[in-house]
């Protein structure tokens, strides 16, 4: 019986397959959204028809889609579509500026939302209610740094919620306080979902557009499969929704919070009822998400010693002990994944001690459980990533010298620890499991400019002259490939139809404009994407791409 015609071609191509039994190919074919042929341009150009598509690659760079295993999708798309975008803002004026234009353009929003400034530059010292007051002095503000645990609101938000010096502290979270006691506007950690839940939602439907937001910002960049990083249920009713009417144009798994307050019994039925009564084709959760402290900026990251600055002290573990390593424990007999922030070398040693306690507990599983960011880790850690089987799901964006890294975290921990920090080569060394992501929209979501951070250690838009920041810990690019393709579809637990392109497997794949394997390394940030596929679906296609 003769071969069905596939419904596709893609052929003249430079295609990079990530599977070890046939790395590169010229052509491949799809049918019904799915890859059924791979080969030279003779071979799969011969099992066209008249009815088949065709697209010439012109030569280009193929691969499989990106998946990035650690992303705030929707809650990211419906902020940059709804917000001040503050991501570019430097100095108080020009905050100010862009927050007061963003105002004005929108005179009926009862609440003036921001997004994305950095906490590097603003905090304490010139970030409170008078300099928001100074840009919007007549409608509450609300705005988010980028790294999504601090906040800023002003007089007329705290108003709006009695926000006052009478208010306490909530649990894992603070109200920067002038000398008097009062609130100055700045806000950290869980304190920050207090004043969310006291001020004006936002219509559902704004999240339904910053989903699509997200996605198409997701399919520029050749992302077709994504973890949201924190999930609730009106995350997953979104997400659900645009599946069943054909809008989904990525991939989502997605891992639901986890609260301190929360009882074992109590936790795990929630988070059951999501898993159950949330899931489709395209759209599913997958894993439980813990914050077992916050960051450094803050200073809410848990280190093992104290910090080494004049300040000193410590964090807190953000749950207490015996209540996590029963968590840890229930999650992991019940099948999720464990998908767990850590900044401090602390709070990687604690996460690394309890999924111990669970894999004891109930002997060892492909689970794949991940350690989102590890910042700071000890050394003598490092060994247990890999005979634990624990994913290090790394942002290697952040490992650069700048402001965030070279005069906030470093003098707070210290020369010695600060070797440690980041240290991206050393754990792929060592043979540990991982996966490379962005964490947007705390920063780009690109993964070319990631790449080039992850080979050079320096920012993207530095050259070789710039300082590096610990330059032996870089990456090579078919190791961050690997992180966005192989490594990220078995962390997302979709390795079977994604992550390398094998006939019966998802027609997801990109094409780019230049090779990354070869090209100097200052230039892979530049990298376009012209073609996106996904279940051989163009979800996206540059304009100037023709093929």
């Amino acid at each position: 019986m003769a071969q069905a015609a596939p419904d596709l071609i893609l052929f003249n191509a430079d295609i990079r397959t990530m599977d070890p039994l046939r790395p590169r190919a010229e052509a491949l074919a799809v049918k019904e959204g799915r890859l059924t042929a791979i080969g030279r341009d003779d071979e799969i150009r011969a099992l066209a028809n008249g009815r088949t598509k065709k697209i010439d690659a012109g030569g280009r760079l193929a691969l499989p889609g990106f998946q990035d295993t650690h992303i705030h999708l929707q809650d990211s798309g419906t902020d940059f579509s709804s917000s001040a975008n503050l991501e570019e803002c430097r100095t108080v004026e020009q905050f100010q500026t862009v927050l007061r234009a963003f105002a004005a353009r929108r005179p009926d929003d009862p609440i003036v939302r921001g997004t994305g400034w950095y906490s590097g530059i603003f905090g304490a010292h010139n970030l409170d209610r008078a300099m928001l007051d100074a840009a919007v002095p007549d409608r509450p503000v609300l705005t988010y740094a980028s790294d999504g645990h601090n906040a800023a609101i002003n007089s007329k938000a705290c108003e709006a919620i009695g926000l006052d010096a009478s208010v306490a502290d909530p649990e894992n979270g603070k109200f920067v306080r002038d000398a008097k006691g009062v609130p100055t506007g700045l806000i950290y950690e869980d304190a920050t979902e207090w004043v969310r839940r006291r001020l004006p939602k936002l219509p559902l439907d704004a999240y339904y557009d910053g989903v699509r937001f997200g996605q198409a910002h997701c399919n520029r960049h050749g992302i077709t499969g994504v973890l949201d990083a924190l999930v609730r249920e009106r995350h997953m009713k979104v997400y659900c929704d645009l599946d069943r009417a054909g809008e989904l144009t990525v991939r989502v798994r997605a891992t639901a919070k986890v609260n301190p307050d929360e009882t074992v019994e109590g936790a795990l039925e929630r988070l059951d009822a999501l898993r159950r009564g949330f899931k489709t084709p395209m759209a599913q959760v997958h894993s439980a998400k813990f914050f077992l402290d916050g960051v450094l900026e803050n200073r809410t990251a848990v280190m093992i010693e104290d910090y080494s600055d004049t300040q000193g002290g410590n964090a807190e573990l953000f749950f207490e002990r015996e209540q996590l390593r029963q968590l840890f424990i229930a999650f992991d007999a019940a099948r999720y994944q464990l998908h767990v922030h850590v900044i401090g070398d602390g709070a990687t040693r604690v996460a690394l001690d309890d999924i111990e306690a669970a894999r004891q507990a109930n002997g060892a599983w492909p689970s794949l459980h991940q350690l989102a960011h590890v910042q700071v880790i000890d050394p003598a850690d490092i060994p247990r990533l890999r005979e634990l089987g624990v994913v290090a799901n790394i942002q290697p964006l952040w490992a650069r010298c700048e402001p965030s890294v070279t005069e906030v975290a470093l003098p707070m921990i210290g020369e010695a620890r600060g070797r440690w920090m980041y240290p991206w080569r050393t754990i792929l060394d060592s043979g540990a499991p991982y996966a490379v992501s962005s964490d947007w929209g705390v920063s780009t979501l690109n993964p070319f400019a990631i790449m080039q951070v992850a080979v050079t250690r320096r920012p993207e838009y530095r050259k070789s002259n710039y300082p590096a920041f610990v330059e032996e810990e870089c990456l090579t690019v078919e190791q961050v490939v690997r992180g966005y393709t192989t490594r990220a579809a078995e962390v997302a637990w979709r390795a079977e139809e994604t992550g390398s392109l094998i006939p019966g497997k998802f027609a997801d794949l990109i094409l780019i404009d230049r090779d990354i394997f070869t090209i100097d390394p200052y230039e892979i940030g530049g990298t376009q994407v012209d073609l996106t596929l996904l279940g051989g679906r163009e979800v996206h296609r540059a304009a100037g791409f023709a093929g």
